[in-house]
């Protein structure tokens, strides 16, 4: 009777069915010379030793990183580690100090810290003649801004240093990939203290972030009656031709 080969069960490995062992099975009942026995013991070595020698070359080819099979190497790629952004810190800056008729000093301070209370925002729009937005589609536009730029009058009593008083007069706020692009909007002066400047510092500021973040695609969108001021420094209407687009809903 012709002998047969029985597989034994498999173990998986990354994927690679790998036979744990083979072995011979002889079904005759006819026992086998002891020469034929010296052979088949030694062809069973030569088997086992050609397992283990699979078994260590595909750990090591494991660890060197290549996985080998059918004359074939195909490269096994550790998972690629997620990139490390750095949050970039907030900037604070003195515009401008004062000495007011009453003794008592003011800071105009810029800051890039994003720290807007929505209803002073609010009382501002108010002042410029902005309609009212709703308070939380005001709170979620600055919570998913990519920068959001503010002035603040800080003004303290000549009396009493410890005593001060914080008011909301500007602000602006940028939506970016955090890559190539941003498009900055709601850029407001206080009308009590436009004129002095204070709209081209914060501006100026604005953009000089933006470029240090490595941004230097940046738009906006700005009335007629306010596109000198914004051509003043250094934007363009329409550059190179393009042409901007808005989808208005027909119903």
């Amino acid at each position: 009777m012709p002998p047969a080969f029985a597989a034994a069960p498999y173990s998986s490995m990354c994927g690679v069915r790998i036979p744990t062992a083979c072995r011979f099975e002889a079904r005759s009942t006819v026992s086998t010379p002891r020469f034929l026995r010296n052979r088949v013991a030694g062809k069973a070595k030569t088997r086992s030793a050609s397992a283990w020698s699979l078994k260590a070359g595909l750990w090591d080819s494991l660890r060197s990183g290549f996985l080998k099979s059918n004359n074939s190497t195909d490269t096994v790629e550790p998972p690629p580690a997620p990139l490390e952004v750095e949050e970039p810190l907030p900037v604070e800056i003195v515009l401008l100090e004062r000495t007011l008729l009453d003794g008592s000093t003011e800071q105009i301070l810029f800051s890039s810290a994003g720290d807007v209370d929505v209803y002073d925002l609010q009382a501002l729009c108010d002042k410029v003649g902005w309609p009212r937005r709703p308070l939380s589609k005001i709170a979620a536009s600055l919570r998913n801004s990519y920068l959001v730029a503010t002035l603040h009058s800080i003004i303290r009593s000549s009396e009493t240093e410890a005593e001060e008083k914080k008011q909301l007069i500007g602000m602006a706020r940028a939506t970016s990939d955090h890559a190539f692009n941003a498009t900055i909007w709601d850029v407001l002066v206080d009308p009590s203290y436009q004129g002095q400047g204070l709209g081209k510092a914060l501006m100026e500021k604005v953009i000089r972030t933006l470029l240090q973040r490595d941004i230097n695609n940046i738009t906006l969108f700005a009335d007629n009656k306010v596109i000198d001021f914004y051509k003043n420094l250094g934007f363009e209407v329409d550059p190179q031709g393009i042409k901007g687009m808005f989808w208005y809903p027909r119903f």
